[in-house]
């Protein structure tokens, strides 16, 4: 198979599919692989890595697309891309469709296959192509939110941590799953009075078993969330519902009982955002400010830190990918259910019941497609 990985377009966007190390297992099976010219340089990969790994470079990213087979990419097309996806060619990658009507409309009519990292999900549920960047985000939604809490970017100008003498802030953790558990962590290990929310009453046990005595677990309720509110200082939306689109937990209504210079910080973007005042930004433009409330909803944030999510990425998708390429797209996912999962449009036809959902398309069967 022929594998393509063309350089990211998205605003400020780093990262690339795939390491040199990662080249080199195509190549020992048999494979060819191109990779656009400097598509690997923002995450310390240098064109000649690649080369000697044995990849072939290609100037542009229309030559990328019209020699491969398969393309591998971190985030999903933009409308530059929409018209160089061929029919039948396998796109695997993350596309959150269920938040992206335009995004969504333009697969199904390029006729190709769309496997998303987001929702190739294991027996146990779990997901295992977006943990590693769930845990990146997760980390750096604690870093940015301590940032933007200072007064000359807009925030209360409240340290995280607090000094001696000082109260910390109080950090609420919206979610419970891989992200909001990165977030907590993080926030606790600086010395913030942090609350972890979810709707599970397993997980909440689980969480106050392995959580320092400064993070406190509450069952989430518009009730319990609204109580929270006026008291918070960082707000961490960190919902999933995979391959759906995310709640809205806190409505524009309810930032009045927040006091000004609030963040929020909203991980869920992604998937249209657990707070309804978000929208995605960019990290050249992250944050904006309503009813005096700083929203940070970059929608890439691990693209920040390039080197290690494309460390992380990779390690999480290399044997996929390998199977993609070892026995196609087909076989593999008649063989392997965890990515027989993660299909959402086959030629066409949308196989993701949350896709479908979303915008009141019509949903055919992953099996029928196969």
């Amino acid at each position: 198979m022929i594998l393509g990985v063309p350089k990211e377009v998205k605003n400020n966007e780093n990262r690339v599919a795939i390491t040199p190390s990662g080249v080199r297992e195509f190549i020992k099976r048999g494979h060819q692989v191109y990779i656009q010219e400097t598509a690997g340089i923002g995450s310390g990969f240098s064109d000649s890595m690649y080369e000697e790994a044995g990849a072939g470079l290609l100037p542009d990213i229309q030559s990328v697309y019209q020699s491969s087979d398969m393309i591998m990419k971190v985030k999903e097309p933009i409308v530059i891309e929409y018209d160089l996806i061929k029919p039948d060619q396998l796109v695997f990658t993350y596309f959150h469709f269920a938040s992206n009507q335009p995004l969504t409309e333009a697969m199904v009519n390029s006729g190709s296959v769309c496997l998303a990292y987001e929702t190739v999900e294991k027996e146990d549920r779990s997901l295992p192509l977006l943990i590693p960047m769930s845990e990146v985000a997760g980390r750096m939604a604690i870093q940015e939110g301590a940032k933007y809490l200072e007064k000359p970017e807009g925030g209360r100008g409240i340290l995280l941590g607090g000094v001696p003498g000082v109260r910390p802030a109080k950090v609420m953790v919206l979610g419970g799953g891989v992200v909001g558990t990165q977030a907590a962590k993080m926030a606790a290990g600086l010395g913030a009075d942090v609350t972890i929310l979810d709707i599970s009453l397993p997980q909440l046990r689980y969480l106050a078993d392995i959580m320092p005595a400064n993070v406190n677990t509450f069952m989430s309720s518009e009730f319990n969330i609204r109580d929270l509110l006026s008291s918070h200082d960082l707000i961490v939306g960190a919902v999933l519902i995979p391959g759906a689109k995310a709640p809205h937990l806190i409505t524009r209504e309810m930032l009045k009982l927040m006091r000004p210079g609030t963040v929020v910080v909203d991980v869920a973007v992604d998937q249209g955002g657990c707070i309804e005042t978000c929208k995605p930004t960019t990290h050249e433009n992250p944050t904006y400010m309503i009813d005096g409330i700083l929203h940070y909803c970059v929608a890439n944030m691990p693209g920040a830190v390039p080197y290690t999510s494309t460390l992380a990425l990779t390690n999480a998708t290399l044997p996929y990918a390998l199977q993609l390429a070892d026995l196609g797209w087909e076989s593999a996912c008649r063989k392997n259910q965890e990515l027989k999962k993660g299909l959402n449009i086959v030629k066409g036809k949308i196989v993701y019941q949350g896709v479908a959902e979303a915008f009141d398309l019509p949903f055919v069967e992953p099996a029928l497609a196969l």
